[in-house]
């Protein structure tokens, strides 16, 4: 009975490390992690103390002394800074030990599809470093592909656009091989950005990114209010000219104003890939669809907005933001299946 119950827990993990959230998938156990790519630190005479990490992390910001920051230790999808990344993971990757505890686990991790060499091997080092058995690298949009429960083995072009906090991630993948993959740094904190320069340039007003994302969710759409969400929010900063509080309303309508930048960088990036393809996986593509994956598929009528701006149907995936990791522990339980989709460290 024994053996059975460790068949059930085997020692494979699979992170989608995300540059807004990390997810982790533990073998027999699901998706047990799912929060913010943070860092509490605390900086001391030139020294730094991790204190927290993820929702913790998050929680801590404004309740405690100064000196204490939240840092995101990752930047478009890859390892900015190394110490933090290493503790990040280091505490997920805990959490995960069941009773019976792991040996040293196989670990997958994904990396934007267009990751340099240097990256990857950041990546690669920091999951080594954690004891780890064996680690494999895969493409975000590959996984997401899988994920998403696309017919990726067989025949036929299928596409995937998945759509995180710092890198949008293409893949097209046709007979089980990866015929194009790459990787664009506009993503959902590009729109994030897009919002605090449009309040400022519009209303003089200083509002924060953590701001900006609230309002991205509660009234964000890519299209104007008469086809999209139709919807207002106050939100209140500091007045750049008098320096002093200030509050404003905003509607959806100003909102898809302040995103289309972000959306048209979006929709230039999957339109020159659709025009690099050869003709019958186009053609597939086009009969098929494309489908959007990650958090920034949330965003209101995406979908729709780059359906009429390309002219193929895109179609955003039931639970988005988990394609990638679903994938990911899909590749890491039939590793011989799916090795050819694997990236080099």
């Amino acid at each position: 009975m024994l053996r059975g119950v460790a068949g059930a827990f085997r020692d494979d993990i699979a992170i989608d490390l995300g540059t807004a959230n990390t997810l982790v998938h533990v073998a027999g156990r699901g998706i047990i992690i799912d929060e913010p790519s943070a860092v509490a630190v605390r900086s001391h005479r030139g020294t730094r103390e991790m204190l927290a990490v993820g929702r913790k992390a998050k929680a801590m910001i404004g309740r405690t002394p100064e000196n204490v920051e939240l840092v995101r230790p990752l930047r478009d999808g890859v390892i900015a800074d190394f110490v933090a990344t290493e503790e990040m993971l280091r505490q997920f990757i805990k959490r995960t030990k069941t009773m019976l505890g792991f040996r040293r686990p196989r670990i997958l991790i994904c990396v934007p599809a267009q990751a340099t060499p240097v990256e990857r091997r950041a990546v690669y080092d920091t999951a080594v470093s954690l004891g780890a058995r064996k680690v494999y690298l895969v493409a975000e949009p590959v996984a997401a592909s899988l994920g998403a429960g696309l017919p990726v083995g067989e025949p036929g072009g299928a596409m995937v656009v998945d759509i995180g906090g710092g890198t949008s991630d293409i893949a097209v993948l046709s007979g089980g091989k990866i015929v194009s993959a790459r990787t664009l740094r506009v993503a959902g904190n590009a729109m994030d950005e897009a919002i605090v320069r449009y309040i400022r340039r519009q209303h003089q007003l200083l509002v924060g990114e953590a701001n900006a994302e609230r309002i991205k969710v509660e009234v964000g759409t890519a299209l104007a209010a008469a086809n999209g969400r139709s919807a207002e929010v106050h939100i209140r900063g500091r007045d750049l000219r008098q320096g002093s509080a200030k509050s404003i309303v905003l509607r959806s309508s100003d909102v898809a104003e302040a995103l289309a930048e972000p959306v048209e960088a979006l929709a230039e990036f999957v339109q020159r890939a659709l025009e690099d393809l050869p003709p019958d996986t186009l053609s597939d593509i086009a009969r098929r669809g494309v489908h959007l994956t990650g958090g920034g598929a949330l965003l209101d009528k995406l979908d729709t907005a780059l359906t009429r701006r390309i002219g193929v149907r895109f179609r955003v995936q039931n639970n988005p933001m988990h394609c990638v990791v679903k994938g990911s522990a899909e590749i890491i339980a039939s590793l011989r299946a799916h090795e050819h989709l694997l990236m080099t460290p």
